[in-house]
C-alpha cells in the first residue's frame, strides 16, 4: 500500500475542490498524456531537495527510503510530480515533502484525502 502526493508549479488553488480539478487536469496532460515532457527546473530542484533527506529507492541498500518508485525524478513531467511513498513512512515523508514544497513556492496536494497540504 502506498501514500500518494502531487506537487506542482502554479498559483495555490482557493480550496480543496479547485485543487482536485487542477490536479486532474495536470495529471491528464502530463502523466496520462501521450507526450513525455522533462521535469521543469523547479520540479527537478524539488526532487533534488527530497533526495537530500532520503536517498532514491534505486540507491537504497539499507531499505530506509520512503519512496515507492525510483528513480523519483521519473515520476515528474513538466510542472508536476505525482509520487508514491511507503505507507509505513507516509506520515513523516509526506509532512517533509509538503514542507519542502511550501518552502519552494509549490502546491502540494494529498491525493488520498483530496485536499491541499499546508
Amino acid at each position: 500500500m502506498t501514500y500518494d502526493l502531487a506537487v506542482w508549479e502554479g498559483e495555490r488553488p482557493a480550496d480543496d475542490k479547485s485543487a482536485g480539478q487542477v490536479f486532474n487536469d495536470l495529471y491528464d496532460r502530463y502523466i496520462d498524456g501521450e507526450v513525455d515532457e522533462p521535469p521543469s527546473e523547479r520540479i527537478a530542484a524539488y526532487v533534488a531537495a527530497l533526495l537530500e533527506r532520503w536517498c532514491d529507492m534505486t540507491e537504497d541498500d539499507a531499505d530506509t527510503s520512503p519512496w515507492s518508485t525510483g528513480p523519483l525524478i521519473e515520476e515528474a513531467s513538466g510542472p508536476l510530480i505525482y509520487f508514491a511513498m511507503r505507507w509505513s513512512m507516509a506520515e513523516e515523508a509526506s509532512a517533509h515533502s509538503a514542507a519542502v514544497a511550501e518552502s519552494m513556492g509549490l502546491v502540494c496536494f494529498d491525493v488520498q484525502q483530496d485536499r491541499l497540504r499546508p
